[in-house]
């Protein structure tokens, strides 16, 4: 071979070098939420993208495979050409052939090492790192195709490491992790917030972190704490208590104060109305109370809001372990905690 095809060869494999050290870090960084939609519209590129994702560590093994393949053929293939055509300029400055044997040697080795670092890894790296979910795209279908074309060897590889893996108690995984624990959000978040990526004036964001956290004692209002209604009570008393205290929904309670139920405003509404209207002061009708969803005090705040979704229910009874009512959960309450303040639309401003 020719020194100038060494030359052509370097070239060549590090280009190629630079496709498996980008691939391998794309496959790594590439979020699934970028490439997922474009894989529903349809997109070939995203599809395989999202199939190297899932399976990461073949994806890696065929990375590393080429990379310490073309890192080898650089060093045997480049050095000894650049080695021969330096070794003819310093003959002319008359060392010894040993001095310019050893001369031509270092800087061939030490410019052959120079562009291998830089070009065929440190580049494409940070483009890599930089543009995650491009990189994926374009880089995905043709490492998909060189783990098919050494499917035998790479497998044979990573069945290998997973055991070596194994030895040491740690049961090696296929896809990359793309999901985030509760305290990453929060840093995250916080981290935003201080260096002013994200606007957060209102505290949405960091309410809805917050909100996963929660239990329904934490928001639900204790019974000495509620404004309640007897059993008994009329449509009369019910207006009343709408001009008193603004809310449009009540609790009502039993002779020894425990709850039975709620009455809406439009319950009332609805009484006086129709051939079966109800006399003013006579009790609310037993059908026109709604029945409340029972919840435990440590039922997280997230799924005790998916039960009264499900129910069709504004109010829950929380119980403790031992079940016995203490307290009432509000679903105002726990949009509060999501968006902040809500305002009854029937409570006066005072």
């Amino acid at each position: 071979m020719s020194d100038w095809a060494g030359i052509a060869w370097l070239v060549v494999l590090l280009v190629f070098n630079a496709f498996f050290v980008g691939a391998e870090f794309a496959v790594i960084s590439a979020r699934r939420s970028q490439i997922e939609p474009l894989a529903e519209k349809g997109s070939r590129p995203a599809k395989t993208a999202l199939w190297a994702m899932e399976h990461a560590t073949l994806m890696l093994a065929t990375c590393q495979l080429g990379i310490t393949i073309c890192s080898l053929l650089i060093l045997n293939v480049s050095e000894p050409a650049i080695h021969h055509l330096l070794a003819g300029p310093l003959g002319l400055t008359g060392w010894g052939e040993a001095a310019v044997d050893v001369i031509a040697f270092v800087i061939a080795l030490l410019l052959v090492s120079y562009l291998h670092v830089v070009f065929g890894e440190m580049v494409p790296k940070n483009l890599a790192f930089s543009l995650p979910d491009r990189a994926v795209l374009l880089l995905a279908t043709p490492l998909v195709w060189t783990s098919k074309l050494f499917h035998p060897i790479i497998v044979t590889l990573n069945w290998i490491a997973n055991h070596v893996v194994r030895l040491f108690r740690v049961e090696p995984k296929n896809e990359a992790a793309s999901t985030f624990t509760l305290e990453e959000v929060v840093t995250i978040v916080n981290q935003s917030r201080i260096e002013g990526v994200l606007d957060d004036t209102a505290g949405t964001v960091a309410m809805a972190v917050e909100f996963t956290d929660k239990k329904a004692k934490d928001v639900a209002v204790p019974l000495s704490a509620l404004v309640t209604l007897p059993e008994t009570t009329t449509p009369d008393e019910i207006e009343r208590a709408v001009a008193k205290h603004g809310f449009s929904r009540y609790v009502i309670v039993d002779g020894e104060g425990m709850p039975l139920g709620y009455v809406h405003l439009k319950d009332v509404l609805r009484e006086s109305e129709g051939p079966d209207a109800a006399v003013a002061n006579e009790p609310v009708k037993p059908k026109r109370i709604h029945q409340m969803v029972p919840v435990s005090e440590t039922t997280d705040l997230e799924d005790a809001l998916a039960i009264m979704r499900r129910s069709s229910r504004h109010l829950a009874q929380v119980r403790d372990s031992s079940g016995r009512t203490t307290a009432v959960l509000f679903l105002e309450d726990i949009i509060e905690e999501l968006v902040g303040e809500v305002q009854d639309a029937t409570r006066r401003l005072r």
